[in-house]
């Protein structure tokens, strides 16, 4: 999914971690940063990643059955 989908799950979930602070009897901000991390890390980890061609690589075998890895390292662009 792309971060632009995302968006209005993040959203909502940063106004109930909101709403249940209000209502909480003891506040704790070491809870609201663990939730609020969790929720930031959820979304990120939702994101698309576009990877640039032209990875070098690095392969074994023959013309039909080829394994490799990659001999450098790759970039791209979180969607």
């Amino acid at each position: 999914m792309s971060l632009e989908t995302g968006k209005p799950s993040l959203k909502a979930g940063i106004l109930a971690l909101h709403q249940e602070m209000m209502t909480r009897e003891v506040y704790s901000m070491d809870y609201y940063a663990e939730q609020m991390t969790e929720l930031i890390y959820t979304f990120v980890k939702t994101a698309e990643l576009e990877v640039n061609t032209g990875i070098a690589v690095s392969t074994t075998g023959t013309a039909t059955a080829q394994t490799g890895t990659t001999t450098t390292k790759g970039t791209g662009i979180l969607k």
